[in-house]
């Protein structure tokens, strides 16, 4: 066991968030989320909700402070403008937990797939919530 990290967060995630670098992203999908298909190693952690997911990572993991784009989620079909109800409580947890804060972007649904190709990994929770995925920018440590 070791202090101070959430419990919820497996030893393959550890390593994995450990591993990325500067400007890497990771996704948090839900569990409608096609994470297998995509391509980057998945990582699954059933029965765990995608926004204590995202709290937990953001807990450890950096965010790029450079770039807007450093969270970003899917947008609804057919209604761009509407904001889901966890994507609001995903704002809420970057605003109180990221060490670089920053309002969501969203991409269009297709988009949200292709950059999710080429994200270093996926987790794949069990958020039962349509639209309950992320993709966040890894940053660096000391960057003021």
């Amino acid at each position: 066991m070791l202090h101070n990290i959430p419990p919820i967060l497996s030893p393959d995630l550890l390593h994995c968030l450990r591993a990325m670098g500067h400007g890497d992203e990771i996704v948090i999908g839900d569990a409608n989320f096609p994470a297998s298909s995509l391509g980057p190693k998945v990582m699954r952690l059933d029965g765990i909700p995608a926004t204590a997911t995202l709290e937990a990572v953001l807990r450890l993991m950096p965010l790029d402070r450079f770039m807007p784009d450093r969270a970003l989620t899917m947008q609804v079909v057919d209604d761009a403008a509407a904001v889901p109800e966890i994507v609001a409580e995903f704002q809420q947890i970057l605003d109180a937990t990221a060490d670089h804060p920053a309002p969501i972007v969203s991409l269009e649904r297709f988009a949200f797939y292709d950059r999710a190709r080429t994200a270093f990994a996926i987790v794949q929770t069990g958020e039962t919530r349509l639209y309950g995925n992320i993709i966040l920018k890894k940053g660096v440590i000391g960057s003021a």
